[in-house]
């Protein structure tokens, strides 16, 4: 696929490899987010292996639906963020806390360290960071049961 003055497409072990205009092929390139929470759908950058930015794309939208399908595959691996339906229980509600919650992606545990780890993102929206290093999210916090909101509310 041919965009402006690049070309994406896969190598036969899966990466994704940009094609420069003048023919440079960069290996293993990453795209990368600017914002990623506030803004994920402007602006990006393709950067390189060894971490220099090589392309920048101002907005996905912009780019023909078959490298926004490379590009996207790449970022849904980057930025799994796995979003929480449900608060089942709370160990306490104090921190550390482990909590049960139910995801997208099922059942689980996640121990919050602290109250500061839960970010308001607006929009009603949350990110919240575990002690093991993941970041879950809740796309609208008015929209969990009556349960999960009561939970929740101790924490925020």
């Amino acid at each position: 696929m041919t965009t402006h003055d690049f070309t994406l497409a896969r190598d036969s072990h899966g990466r994704l490899n940009l094609t420069l205009a003048d023919g440079t092929v960069h290996e293993g390139i990453v795209p990368v987010r600017a914002f990623p929470i506030s803004a994920p759908d402007g602006g990006l950058s393709l950067v390189s292996a060894d971490g220099h930015e090589l392309r920048w794309i101002d907005r996905l939208a912009d780019l023909p639906a078959s490298a926004r399908d490379l590009i996207n595959a790449e970022l849904t691996v980057r930025e799994f963020t796995p979003m929480i339906s449900r608060i089942v229980e709370v160990s306490t509600f104090s921190t550390p806390s482990t909590w049960t919650v139910e995801t997208d992606r099922g059942r689980t545990e996640l121990v919050l360290k602290s109250e500061d780890d839960i970010r308001r993102l607006g929009n009603g929206r949350l990110l919240i960071s575990t002690a093991q290093g993941m970041q879950f999210g809740v796309a609208q916090a008015s929209d969990l049961d009556r349960h999960s909101r009561k939970l929740l509310e101790r924490f925020l």
